[in-house]
């Protein structure tokens, strides 16, 4: 019977119900709608751009150790302040002034007067224009008499003090046109024992010692030479070495020199009886 009535009640329906399922449809989307409104990502309301800030980059604090490291000199070399100036001569007063900063921190005021060297003790100092023959003709004119008159052994009338062995021996060669006759003698200790310089001290009369300082000290000490007849103690001042060094530059050879003068020479100059030179 539902067959029968078939299409005759589906034309038969009111539109509105025949419409239904559609309508039905409609109200379905519209939820859908609202509920993609309400689901529907909300636009971020757009930040405040902050500004720039300036930037200020802090120094570190330089510390003390830093500022010294900085404010640190290069040593200057001897090459190079020869290489900017000319060697001056030696002078009396540099001896002076080595002498007085060598013993100022440790001797008193009476021993530092003990220890002076006077002016009138100093002779003409070599200005670099003198071979050593013509230097030691210049200091001492009268010297064939002088070593005519020499007898006493273990002792000498003049010294050179140099820095070395080899040093000495071109002293020696060099001073061929002032010696003549004199009796020299080699006062270092290479290949020299110091026995076998007593002994020949001790045989005859020498009037020419050139050496070192070291040497001509432990021959002082151990009796073998007398310092009292000597008349000339002349430093081999100018001569620089391959390093540039002058002897008294060289703190070992400084030491020994100044050691050598307090045994006696200093006061042989005081008493005038000895002459000092700078060659």
């Amino acid at each position: 019977m539902a067959d029968d009535l078939g299409d005759d009640w589906w034309e038969n329906q009111p539109a509105g119900a025949a419409s239904s399922p559609e309508t039905s449809g409609d109200e379905g989307g519209g939820d859908t709608e609202m509920k993609q409104q309400e689901t529907a990502p909300v636009p971020a309301l757009p930040k405040k751009t902050k500004q720039p800030k300036e930037c200020f980059l802090i120094q570190p604090k330089e510390t003390k150790e830093e500022s010294t490291k900085t404010r640190k000199w290069k040593k200057k070399k001897i090459t190079d302040i020869l290489a900017k100036s000319e060697p001056k001569p030696g002078t009396p007063e540099d001896l002076q002034k080595l002498m007085k900063d060598y013993y100022s921190s440790n001797r008193s005021v009476i021993e530092l007067e003990e220890l002076n060297l006077p002016d009138s003790c100093f002779l003409k100092a070599n200005d670099l224009t003198h071979s050593l023959s013509s230097y030691l003709k210049e200091i001492c004119p009268k010297w064939v008499k002088l070593r005519k008159n020499h007898t006493e052994k273990k002792s000498v009338l003049m010294l050179i003090l140099c820095s070395s062995a080899v040093r000495a021996l071109e002293l020696i060669r060099s001073m061929t046109a002032f010696k003549g006759d004199s009796k020299v003698m080699k006062l270092f200790a290479k290949h020299i024992k110091v026995q076998k310089q007593v002994k020949l001290l001790e045989k005859r009369a020498v009037h020419l010692g050139v050496g070192t300082p070291g040497r001509i000290k432990e021959l002082v000490k151990q009796g073998g030479l007398d310092l009292n007849p000597l008349k000339f103690l002349v430093f081999d001042w100018n001569w620089r070495d391959q390093k540039l060094k002058r002897m008294m530059d060289i703190p070992e050879i400084r030491k020994e020199v100044f050691e050598l003068l307090e045994m006696g020479i200093c006061s042989l100059c005081q008493s005038e009886s000895l002459k000092l030179g700078l060659f």
